[in-house]
């Protein structure tokens, strides 16, 4: 584990059309975490926002392997 596992473990998921899923953000709290989602979500658009703490269900590589770029690429 890194340190901005550390500092950053709520993530902000991004799940398109398509089913594919994109890392929008890394936070520090739940609160900041949700707060950024809810105003994502809140813009209508028929993508799905949610948060997750890293290591929450899954390995941290998981993860990584589930939340990509915007291009695709892994974080």
């Amino acid at each position: 584990m890194n340190d901005s596992t550390i500092s950053l473990p709520w993530l902000v998921i991004r799940q398109d059309d398509n089913g594919n899923r994109y890392r929008v953000g890394r936070y520090a709290t739940r609160a900041e975490a949700q707060k950024i989602a809810d105003s994502l979500d809140s813009r209508g658009h028929k993508q799905l926002y949610w948060v997750e703490r890293i290591g929450q269900g899954q390995s941290q590589g998981q993860a990584q392997a589930q939340a990509q770029n915007g291009d695709g690429t892994l974080n």
